[in-house]
């Protein structure tokens, strides 16, 4: 049974070995890519707290001003950090936003992911492939998907071939030897270290591939989170459009009201994110979903709070897709986690490169004899 479990490792590692490798490098890359981002740009997003920010209104229109016609604001993120600037985020392109001093009304930048880590996520997800649109084959998604299900079954067929027989070979592989050599060392940062990060690995490849298969992402959440309850919402009038294109002056003033009420009951907040009709506060967190959240619904007349959804009562499937993108990120635990999953992430893109380096020296060395 064992010498089947590695020739099947060994045959899945060989198409598809490099394709975990840029999976996994790139995935290291952009653990930090956060961090990074608020350091290379923190001259436009670093203010200078003079006295009370100027009301949101004011502030909204000093940008719409400068928009194009078909361009609107579609809502404020502010920061605990009183010398963070505000984050104005606009309605196209996606991801849009603007930095705006919030004590000067200076707009200071325009945010914008960071060339080197836009390249670095296409050749994660999509292999630097372009979505060809609807109806036809996204062939670099596809790859990267079935990758990243052959790298699970690499990490299960790993785990079998390592398994020790007895307590002496069980010592052997737990240890990494930096004293005897090139060869040693690379066999055993592939086979103990492939050890310790292959439970985090696991975790990863798994909460990775919702992002790759839609009946895979149904599937995995049906399972954690239960099966979807689908809840029709019909429109009060016929041919009356739900969408809000554009957002009046009297209805931002409400923002202002909105923002200060849910602050005043949450000082501990990390972020709150202010939009049309809708109050989302995050909270400082030590350990657990990063991206949990409460929201608040409040009248775009007056801003009064007319409802609430705390993440405590959220629904599971809510839940489980914020812990997905947080086990997936390395954000549950900080900064503590991670390290844990950029370390995991950078020795998983070793393992196909030192079991190539293996597999090849046996072939010469037969072909030697």
């Amino acid at each position: 049974m064992r010498k089947i479990f590695r020739h099947l490792h060994l045959w899945i590692s060989i198409p598809f070995g490099l394709v975990i490798v840029v999976i996994c490098f790139t995935g290291a890359l952009l653990v930090f890519e956060k961090e990074i981002t608020d350091i290379v740009t923190s001259d436009m997003r670093t203010v200078e707290q003079t006295g009370s920010p100027i009301p949101m209104g004011q502030l909204v229109d000093v940008v719409s001003r400068t928009l194009p016609d078909d361009v609107t604001v579609k809502g404020v993120a502010v920061s605990s950090n009183p010398d963070e600037a505000y984050k104005i985020t606009l309605s196209k392109p996606r991801h849009a936003a603007v930095y705006v001093n919030q004590y000067t009304a200076e707009i200071i930048g325009k945010y914008e992911r960071l060339p080197f880590f836009r390249t670095t996520m296409r050749l994660h997800r999509w292999l630097m492939d372009s979505n060809p649109g609807k109806d036809r084959v996204f062939w670099g998604k596809i790859i990267v998907g079935v990758s990243t299900i052959a790298f699970v079954l690499l990490l299960f067929t790993g785990f079998v071939v390592w398994w020790p027989r007895n307590r002496k070979m069980l010592k052997n592989r737990l240890n990494i030897v930096f004293s005897k050599g090139k060869n040693r060392l690379w066999y055993d940062l592939h086979v103990a270290g492939g050890f310790y990060v292959s439970l985090l690995l696991l975790a990863i490849a798994l909460t990775g591939l919702t992002w790759s298969f839609k009946w895979y992402n149904k599937a995995f959440y049906d399972v954690v989170a239960g099966k979807e309850v689908v809840v029709r919402k019909e429109n009060s009038a016929k041919g009356v459009k739900q969408e809000r294109n554009q957002t009046t002056g009297s209805e931002v003033d409400a923002w202002q009201k909105a923002f200060e009420t849910v602050v005043a009951e949450n000082p501990d907040f990390r972020q709150v994110t202010v939009s049309d009709g809708t109050v989302t506060l995050s909270k400082k967190y030590l350990f657990g979903n990063y991206r949990a959240s409460d929201r608040y619904g409040f009248d775009r007349s007056n801003g009064d709070i007319v409802s609430e959804t705390l993440y405590k009562d959220s629904d599971r499937r809510s839940k489980a897709r914020g812990w997905v993108y947080s086990i997936h990120t390395g954000l549950w635990g900080g900064l503590f986690s991670q390290l844990l999953t950029f370390f995991a992430a950078l020795l998983g893109a070793t393992l196909p490169l030192t079991g190539y380096y293996f597999w090849i020296k046996r072939l010469y060395g037969k072909r030697k004899k």
